[in-house]
């Protein structure tokens, strides 16, 4: 394992610590203040300057981020608001949204609220608000390293309705700068099931900021709508808050690398020598990602939001023929990566190859 930037073995860092939480690992906690009261959280420290929180009861989405004490990650007002307070209908999501790393939107819709059939849909689904079952920490010694493992079950579900099981395990390891998420979603129903999924990333000031700069490997960007077709000149550029700004969207289709990978980073080349926060994920399973541009007062963030289908309300993808479907018995597999680019020579490297990709 890595620890301050020397190599030790496993042997020789037991040696050295009376407690392996001097190095790093995962602590479970209960929050207990507000609309927070009751959450269940893990927070993961990997001892190499990244610090995250998992959260059980919301899906085991990740909230709060941090490298070497800078955050990274814009969080809204609501804070990690216990499930009980989520509200369906409309945009009653926003009451419940905190942002953070990741919150999952899916499983079944995503998107504007609007009516598909005889169903009305709210915003961005319940994947988010839905509390894990049969949630584990396998965290443990592989070798010479101390690998860091969280795992649980997500199901969305109705009788007479669809049955989507989401099993998710995200993992680091102690003197890593970076996690992977793995997801594998399940129709263990007897009927077709929609299936939609949108990993919503969120990048906050300080990363955030008037330096900041959006890279990716795109193969073509489109706007969502007329008024953000206005700003797609500066799709990949922000700014510091604006008053009354009104949020932009764009959907990007994404181009992979020999090894199927797609990548996206929000950089700040002025924040402490170079620093971003940087996404890799399977373009084949998540063919598209969504950029949610807020420059807000207060309402100050970057959506950078791998996804399977366009963000879009499910009646609309339905007639487009873009919404997918998983039949029963059926699963998909996804890997969202996400990682800490520090300094310039990382930052350059990343940009060189999400360039090259997106000329290809």
């Amino acid at each position: 394992m890595r620890v301050a930037g020397k190599t030790y073995s496993r042997a020789r860092a037991l040696e050295r610590v009376g407690n392996l939480r001097q190095l790093g690992g995962a602590r479970h906690v209960v929050l207990n203040d507000g609309r927070s009261k009751g959450v269940a959280a893990i927070d993961v420290d990997t001892g190499a300057g990244l610090h995250f929180t998992v959260l059980p009861d919301r899906g085991l989405d990740i909230s709060a981020a941090s490298y070497r004490g800078t955050n990274l990650v814009y969080l809204t007002p609501n804070g990690e608001v216990n499930p009980a307070f989520y509200e369906p209908r409309g945009m009653g999501w926003l009451r419940t949204f905190f942002g953070g790393l990741l919150t999952t939107c899916g499983l079944t819709y995503l998107g504007p609220p609007g009516r598909d059939g005889d169903e009305d849909l709210g915003l961005h689904g319940r994947a988010t608000v839905t509390p894990a079952r049969q949630v584990c920490d396998r965290s443990g010694w592989e070798g010479d390293e101390y690998r860091i493992e969280i795992s649980g079950i997500v199901e969305e579900c109705a009788l007479f309705g669809d049955k989507l099981r989401l099993t998710r395990t995200i993992t680091t390891h102690i003197g890593s700068k970076a996690l992977m998420v793995r997801d594998r979603v399940e129709n263990f129903g007897y009927a077709s099931s929609p299936f939609t999924i949108l990993y919503h990333v969120n990048p906050g000031f300080p990363l955030l900021d008037a330096a900041s700069e959006l890279v990716l490997s795109a193969a073509e960007s489109s706007p969502c709508d007329p008024h953000s077709a206005r700003g797609l000149g500066a799709m990949r550029r922000f700014t510091a808050p604006v008053p009354g700004f009104q949020e932009e969207n764009f959907l990007h289709r994404m181009a992979a690398d020999g090894e199927g990978w797609a990548h996206a980073a929000l950089i700040n080349r002025e924040l402490q020598g170079g620093l971003g926060l940087s996404l890799r994920f399977d373009a084949a399973a998540l063919p598209y990602l969504n950029e949610w541009k807020m420059m807000g007062q207060g309402d100050y963030v970057v959506g950078i939001e791998p996804c399977n289908a366009p963000c879009e309300n499910r009646a609309l993808l339905r007639e487009q023929g873009l919404l997918p479907f998983l039949e029963p018995g059926d699963a998909r597999e996804m890997r969202v990566g996400i990682g800490v680019l520090e300094g310039e020579a990382e930052i350059a490297a990343f940009a060189k190859t999400t360039d090259r990709l997106s000329r290809e």
